[in-house]
């Protein structure tokens, strides 16, 4: 089916936008001659009484030039197409699924305007639609999971919207057809969909996010297993498991650059064969030379060096023992053509790609923990293979796989690949894998996780409730209802708990937020205080939609921080500050960007006994 898909795929590149859906669909087992033809966004527009939606939710449609409905599909056609009485398909609540094509005017559009656009559309129809969007060389596929009111049985939630996302018409990446060939009608049937309840369903379970991170991980363990039996690392000094740590911390920082290549950060043919042997000198799959001239270089050199200090190392004793000059000229076939092509590269300033080697250790030459040197001697103790990497069982082929999003899911919108979560899963899970004290568990058999993303929301909820409803007085003295509205504000699916605060108890609220201080202390992957980000993330968009209060606090902390300083040197850099963000927030004034940079700057801790977390 991949290839047909593929086909399909490519029909949806030039040709009209409604008949290549259709195609694709097709190609899935779905088609249906119960279709209208729409003239132009103002007929849809008018014919599903848009006016109905508030008027910043009606904007979203200023962005397209075209929509159609490709048909819609009921039980008739399902009973059609699957060669058995229509009476065999119990309708259920939801009686029918509606297929829409949009065609967007711009080439590119984030998530969150996709998700919210389809929502849009979701409100203004009684059943389940999903749409195509074509934006530019790509295509989209939108699909909403409704549920019913928990209050009103007449009534449908829109919760989550889930997108396969970006895919490429003239080259669709090969995940992207897996995940299209899991919706097919026939995969259903074998899953025993009789109802448009149970379709619905079953698609959730095909663009399931949690299965998808699961498959990738058991595919990464078992390369993490043969790395780590490949491998000679120099001793850390952490005791039992020195080759897996290093394991780890590899897969974490090339995981790490991965999602950095996605967003065009890094050459994407670092990682290609062929590249490491037009770079090297002698490039030979039983050898380290590619991961000790490419992969340190740019672990090292590049990414932990800010760009106008980076350089090869000379003979100079002082700069030959600066850990964040490159190494390894002699295996390079061009060095200043090497150097030339990270230069773009940004300095990401991070604990991640710190150089663990020091000259403060067990002897004279200190210790060689990361070997990113030159001596010959230090070099010996480090053998890490480069068919590791690109063999067909290689790391990069399993990375190339898979799709992968820069863009973190959210309870209101995800989509359908590996999003930077994925980074902390992955450690967490790789630690209890090599720890003796936990490898037999089911943790390293099925990749589960510490804490199911259902509990991290739960206990993030209890702990800001109660933190905030002692630091807020409510209106009419009331705490138990102040603690029932805060809740209602922290549920993604409440559109209306903005309006449960009047201004004064809201601006209160806000005000309780910038000085809420949350510590993790066993921080992990970060799981919790992400969760922590997020929901307070959603309190400031409610209560502060312009972002202009929260700007106030921040120039009055500012402002404080600057009338203690004694220094001068001090007092410049708390006025600079000020400075700092105002220009935040004239740049991202109707964005989330201000609300979480001083939300993490100022209120959002962790620690942990493994640096390793830390660092990530």
């Amino acid at each position: 089916m991949l290839e047909e898909l593929q086909q399909a795929l490519k029909r949806l590149a030039d040709g009209p936008l409604r008949a290549g859906a259709a195609g694709l669909l097709e190609t899935l087992g779905y088609r249906s001659e119960r279709t209208s033809h729409l003239s132009s966004v103002a007929e849809f527009l008018d014919d599903f009484r848009a006016e109905r939606l508030p008027a910043k939710q009606q904007a979203l449609f200023d962005s397209w030039r075209a929509v159609d409905i490709v048909f819609q599909v009921t039980d008739d056609e399902i009973a059609e197409q699957t060669g058995q009485a229509a009476a065999f398909f119990d309708r259920g609540r939801i009686q029918s699924f509606l297929f829409l094509t949009v065609e967007l005017a711009a080439d590119a559009y984030n998530r969150t305007h996709l998700a919210e656009t389809t929502r849009a559309v979701n409100r203004l129809l009684p059943m389940p639609a999903l749409v195509f969007y074509r934006h530019g060389a790509t295509l989209t596929l939108a699909v909403v999971h409704r549920r019913v009111h928990k209050r009103d049985d007449e009534r449908d939630v829109l919760e989550r919207i889930t997108l396969v996302k970006d895919i490429r018409l003239a080259d669709p990446h090969r995940a992207h057809l897996e995940i299209l060939a899991g919706l097919a009608l026939p995969r259903m049937r074998e899953a025993g969909v009789s109802s448009f309840d149970r379709l619905h369903v079953e698609w959730e379970r095909a663009l399931d996010i949690e299965q998808l991170n699961r498959r990738f991980y058991g595919e990464l363990f078992r390369w993490f297993e043969r790395a780590v039996k490949q491998c000679r690392f120099p001793e850390d000094g952490g005791g039992q498991g020195c080759n897996e740590r290093h394991v780890i911390r590899l897969i974490t920082r090339l995981l790490f650059i991965w999602f950095l290549k996605e967003k065009g950060l890094v050459p994407a043919d670092l990682f290609e064969e062929d590249f490491a042997a037009g770079a090297l000198k002698r490039c030979e799959p039983a050898e380290s030379g590619y991961y000790r001239a490419v992969l340190q270089n740019l672990f090292f050199a590049t990414l932990n060096t800010a760009i106008d200090r980076r350089a090869f190392s000379t003979r100079d004793k002082r700069v030959h023992r600066d850990f964040n000059k490159y190494r390894c000229r002699a295996l390079l076939a061009d060095p200043e053509g090497f150097l030339a092509k990270l230069r773009a590269v940004p300095f990401v300033n991070g604990g991640l790609f710190e150089c663990l080697d020091d000259f403060e250790g067990r002897s004279a030459d200190g210790r060689r923990i990361d070997a990113f040197t030159d001596n010959p001697a230090h070099c010996r103790s480090l053998h890490v293979p480069a068919s590791l990497f690109f063999d067909d069982d290689g790391l990069f082929p399993l990375f190339r796989r898979y799709k992968f999003t820069v863009e973190e899911n959210t309870p209101l919108d995800r989509e359908v690949a590996l999003d930077p979560e994925l980074l902390g899963r992955v450690f967490e899970n790789l630690l209890a894998a090599y720890n003796p004290e936990t490898q037999q568990t089911a943790r390293k058999a099925t990749g589960s996780y510490y804490t199911p993303r259902h509990i991290v929301d739960y206990m993030v909820n209890e702990a800001l409730i109660a933190a905030l409803a002692r630091k807020v007085r409510p209106s009419g003295g009331r705490r138990g209802a102040l603690e029932r509205r805060l809740r209602r504000l922290l549920d993604y699916e409440d559109a209306v708990a903005r309006k449960l605060f009047k201004p004064g108890e809201a601006e209160a609220v806000v005000r309780a937020v910038a000085v809420l201080r949350v510590l993790d202390p066993a921080v992990g992957s970060g799981a919790f205080p992400m969760g922590v980000l997020h929901k307070l993330t959603l309190v400031l968009r409610r209560l502060d939609p312009q972002n202009k209060l929260w700007q106030e606090i921040q120039r009055e902390q500012a402002a404080q921080k600057a009338g203690e300083a004694f220094d001068a040197e001090d007092a410049a850099a708390r006025e600079e500050d000020l400075q700092e963000i105002n220009r935040t927030f004239d740049i991202y004034r109707d964005s989330d960007f201000g609300r979480k940079l001083y939300l993490m700057q100022n209120g959002i801790f962790g620690v942990d006994i493994q640096s390793v977390a830390c660092q990530i």
